[in-house]
């Protein structure tokens, strides 16, 4: 197969995933970071598995980040882990200039109203944000941040472990061995 053709079956097997839902992806491996080939043999079903110990397991592992991601596009809601990572991003800033123009763009993105990719919070802790970026800090988004995790961890991530998408990827990492 010469390169182009195997590069639009990629990509063809990549927009397939992400049209149809969870339940019917089974080709982990166009969902993964890098190489996938090369990502998939890497991934052990052990670090699969212990996704499953805990959704911050899950969040700490780059194959675990991607393949939630995935799953969450698959049910339009993947704004969620988008701002979660920002937030991981954010805190890392050390410059003050940096920080102000990153608060407002994480803030004009997922946490205003009628922002483009807007977060489901409360009005409450969307006002206590807005109040925060004002003179932002590196825990301005602390309150939002912990809302959207307990969300996912309450709701997304039960039904990541349940779905066929990450159900094949333990199966798939498992026949590598035998």
């Amino acid at each position: 197969m010469r390169t182009g053709q195997r590069q639009n079956k990629g990509m063809r097997t990549r927009l397939g995933c992400l049209s149809h839902k969870s339940d019917s992806c089974s080709d982990f491996t166009a969902i993964l970071p890098d190489k996938p080939n090369r990502a998939l043999k890497r991934l052990s079903t052990e670090e699969a598995t212990r996704w499953a110990d805990s959704f911050d397991v899950l969040l700490s592992h780059k194959y675990g980040v991607a393949a939630f991601r995935a799953f969450l596009k698959t049910e339009f809601s993947e704004e969620n882990l988008e701002f979660w990572l920002a937030c991981e991003e954010f805190k890392k800033t050390r410059s003050t200039a940096k920080l102000v123009s990153k608060a407002h763009r994480i803030f004009e993105e997922f946490v205003d109203v009628q922002a483009p990719r807007e977060v489901n919070i409360d009005f409450q802790t969307r006002e206590a944000t807005r109040k925060n970026i004002q003179e932002p800090s590196l825990t301005c988004f602390d309150q939002a941040q912990g809302k959207v995790h307990s969300l996912m961890e309450k709701d997304s991530y039960p039904r990541f472990l349940r779905s066929k998408m990450y159900l094949d990827l333990l199966s798939q990492s498992q026949r590598r061995l035998s």
